[in-house]
């Protein structure tokens, strides 16, 4: 595992809670407290019940999996961006709540390059557009959209909090050109590096929980898919024998 040396965050300071005093109709997320009513197939009406949403004006979002092959090896090597994320930091004040005591403290989260949909990024073509610029603003590659490549449909990350849906995508790059990240003038974008690291260890850091990114996973596992590459057995499909081979039914 590789990763650049950036000045990263130290600590995160709890300035000022503004929940009591904030309609929940502002800001960047928006909270909708709601109380709806179910009518079933067979005609009956549920009680009325609460239901809260968090949503923002722009609702969807993409992830890009970035990565190489190593010339010398074969082997798909992947990056991605560690950064502290505050709310995962915070839930060290909720040690005595928490069912299970986190194995890492989550200091840094690795996440594989994302982005928030604008209102021109319409269509497929807008997932590969907003691709490419995340891309470059948060690591710093210059990626053609038209090389992004779909890993499958998108998907709800916490359908019972949000109607947020992350639609997966992946970039081939060349780790020589990468140039310098801009962001997004953000603070929290601040205080990051990129990792690189190979496809199957990466994928078994998700597993273990130190990559504890559901995105992250499951944007892994697609690539391999994608790609024929089978991690449990670290191999690739070309590499079974012919009756296996042909049973091979790629999921993306």
């Amino acid at each position: 595992m590789s990763g650049d040396d950036e000045v990263l965050v130290a600590r995160v300071e709890l300035v000022e809670d503004r929940t009591a005093h904030s309609r929940c109709d502002e800001g960047f997320l928006r909270l909708r407290r709601l109380v709806l009513r179910n009518t079933f197939t067979d005609g009956t009406v549920s009680p009325p019940y609460p239901c809260d949403v968090v949503s923002r004006r722009r609702v969807d979002a993409v992830a890009v999996v970035l990565w190489h092959r190593d010339p010398a090896t074969g082997r798909v090597l992947v990056h991605y961006r560690e950064g502290t994320r505050p709310p995962v930091w915070l839930r060290r004040q909720k040690t005595d709540d928490l069912p299970l005591a986190d194995r890492f403290a989550y200091d840094r989260l690795g996440e594989i390059v994302a982005g928030v949909l604008e209102v021109d990024d319409v269509g497929e073509e807008g997932l590969r557009r907003r691709g490419a610029l995340e891309a470059k603003e948060e690591a710093g590659y210059d990626v053609d959209p038209a090389a992004v490549r779909p890993l499958g449909d998108g998907f709800f990350p916490s359908p019972g909090v949000t109607d947020e849906k992350v639609y997966l995508l992946a970039a081939e790059v060349d780790p020589a050109t990468r140039g310098r990240a801009e962001g997004d003038g953000s603070v929290q974008e601040l205080g990051t590096r990129m990792v690189t690291r190979e496809l199957r260890d990466a994928i078994r850091a998700c597993r273990a929980g130190e990559v504890a990114d559901a995105k992250t996973e499951l944007g892994l596992l697609r690539l391999a898919d994608q790609l024929g590459y089978l991690p449990q057995l670290d191999c690739w499909v070309s590499d079974l024998p012919p009756e296996l081979r042909a049973r091979h039914d790629p999921l993306v």
